[in-house]
């Protein structure tokens, strides 16, 4: 029974209108138990950590708050991540391969593509193995597992009332936000984020529920845990009017370092994705290379919000700034990239404070009399790195303020992001959020603009109710076929049923126009055959068949080419458009 049908009376269905009234109210109901829901979650995600932390580092059953960088196991941490990464790669492989990498890409997919749809074991895997990769040592962040988490737990409750497809998504937006606000205790960020990132909408159908969610997340998690700004700084303000030139420089540099994070990411999953090893051992070897790096520099392990708070602060010097920018971005990258779980959010914000810092360093010992501390400038980078890795700019500068509650250093925080943004916006075509999706043949419009020809895949529109053609048939005989059949190609098989090409109605007709109506099929065929796969989106696909001036396409494996799964039309393709 669907959400609507519940309020069907013995007379008669209610008012399209009234009905749309109740359903708001039931939407905005669900929208209060997710947000208390992951507000609770938030939580417990937090002291898994913490338990998890100390079980790795220190060998005891607490849920005291300890610190990685005081564990006295000496050469011994090398193996800490590694021993983790063997627990997440037995848990992702074998509980969700969703739980794999930052969560986000999994959560846009499932809204864009998947009517909202998240299985509900997907939250639980996420939750250990996040946990048990971060308390390892993992160079992850606690947000884009909270974010999946709580999209998973709305995703589930809109099954279970059986929502249409845009209520569910909204009910997927309610987690996300409620995750995100309850972890940063940043109501507004949570907000803007979702929409930015998520939803890739802003009607009152969503703003509304999605409010709602945040609000009462966020007071779950003030009541528990205090309602404190995530790091404490001083009260940084703008000091001269050449600052702005600093700024657009930090602005430009956070762009240009926004772009290496991505590629960096990336190129690392490229380079797990080639090697000859089962996947559950992957993160394990990521792990490894961390714990290395983190044997002298164990700032880089885990989320880091102690080193972000040490340069926020202006107490990190600048040759330990620099180390910490490559190895978190090597240790970030190695985490993700290996098949690690866990969040970008909390490490580019680091990556950020350091170049901040850095940069702040040398520009006031150079104009000291024009110039803030350099925790002003590490302050400004964090936002503006995040905003050129995820282009979700307002949420960069809003969730820095609230983070900080520095709203004296708003201006020169603005500027950075939105140089930082342009900068990546013109050096590639991609997000650390879309990139994956853009991988899987999805190309998303970050302008909120998305072709309906890249959200349905071949898969969707593909017949697989196909009639095939034997290579020695002949002519006449698959032409009569076709004419009682009403279509106007068919694939052509081998006898071991494997493809070799395509036959179209103009080319038996070409051949029986020249008397060759008994020759085999096979000797008809265009000798190029222009194919498709089922994950590939229609956009790609109509493209290859423009291009190649084609009206059919064979849709193939990936990894057997020659195995015929279904064919594809124009015309399949094109009604997607009506």
């Amino acid at each position: 029974m669907s959400i609507l049908e519940l309020f069907k009376s013995h007379k008669g269905l209610y008012h399209v209108d009234t009905l749309k009234k109740r359903e708001f109210i039931i939407v905005n109901t669900l929208a209060v138990l997710i947000g208390i829901m992951g507000g609770y979650v938030a939580i417990i995600l937090r002291y898994m950590i913490i338990f998890f932390q100390n079980i790795f580092f220190y060998g005891t059953f607490s849920f005291g708050e300890t610190t990685i960088l005081k564990h006295s196991l000496g050469p011994a941490v090398i193996f800490i991540p590694a021993i983790g990464g063997i627990f997440v790669g037995l848990l992702v492989y074998y509980g969700a391969q969703e739980a794999k990498g930052h969560g986000m890409p999994e959560v846009m997919e499932a809204i864009l593509f998947k009517a909202g749809k998240i299985r509900p074991v997907v939250g639980v895997v996420k939750a250990v193995a996040s946990a048990i990769c971060i308390a390892s040592g993992g160079s992850t962040g606690r947000e884009g597992p909270i974010i999946q988490i709580g999209a998973s737990l709305g995703s589930t409750l809109g099954q279970y009332f059986k929502f249409r497809p845009n209520l569910l998504k909204v009910l997927v937006g309610c987690g996300a936000a409620a995750g995100l606000a309850a972890t940063f205790n940043t109501p507004i960020a949570g907000v803007i984020f979702t929409f930015e990132v998520v939803l890739f909408e802003f009607k009152t159908r969503s703003f509304i529920p999605i409010v709602i969610s945040t609000v009462f997340a966020t007071f779950i998690s003030r009541y528990y845990l205090g309602d404190f700004p995530a790091f404490r700084v001083p009260k940084y303000s703008f000091v001269h009017p050449v600052e702005f030139g600093f700024y657009l420089l930090l602005g430009l540099l956070a762009g240009l370092l926004s772009v290496v994070v991505i590629k960096s990411l990336y190129g690392v999953e490229d380079f797990f994705d080639r090697l000859k090893v089962p996947e559950f051992i992957k993160p394990a070897i990521g792990g490894l290379v961390v714990g290395i790096m983190g044997f002298t520099h164990p700032e880089i392990f885990g989320i880091g919000y102690e080193t972000v708070e040490k340069a926020l602060n202006s107490s990190l010097p600048l040759k330990i700034l620099l180390i910490l920018i490559l190895l978190k971005i090597l240790s970030l990258s190695f985490t993700i990239g290996s098949g690690g779980s866990g969040g970008i959010f909390a490490p580019t914000l680091y990556i950020g404070a350091v170049l901040g810092g850095a940069f702040g360093e040398v520009m006031h010992h150079f104009f000291p009399h024009f110039t803030a501390n350099s925790g002003a400038y590490a302050l400004v980078g964090m936002a503006a790195l995040f905003a050129g890795v995820s282009r979700a700019t307002l949420t960069a500068i809003i969730i820095l303020f609230e983070m900080t509650l520095n709203y004296k250093i708003i201006l020169p925080l603005m500027f950075a992001c939105v140089v930082a943004d342009g900068v990546s916006w013109l050096l590639t075509d991609a997000t650390i959020y879309t990139m994956k999706l853009k991988r899987k043949g999805f190309l998303l419009n970050l302008d909120m603009e998305v072709d309906p020809l890249e959200l349905k895949r071949v898969e969707d529109v593909m017949n697989r109710n196909i009639i095939k053609v034997v290579s020695n048939d002949r002519v006449k005989d698959v032409f009569e076929l076709m004419v009682e059949s009403h279509h106007h190609g068919f694939p052509v098989v081998n006898r071991k049923g494997l493809l070799i090409g395509l036959i179209t109605e103009d080319e038996l007709l070409r051949d029986i126009s020249r008397g060759k109506e008994n020759i085999p099929v096979k000797d008809s065929i265009a000798a190029k055959l222009i194919v498709t796969y089922p994950d590939e989106n229609l956009h790609r696909a109509l493209h290859k068949m423009v291009l190649h001036h084609v009206d059919y396409l064979p849709v193939v494996s990936r990894k057997n080419p020659r195995k015929l799964l279904g064919i594809v039309s124009r015309s399949d393709i094109l009604k997607i458009l009506k």
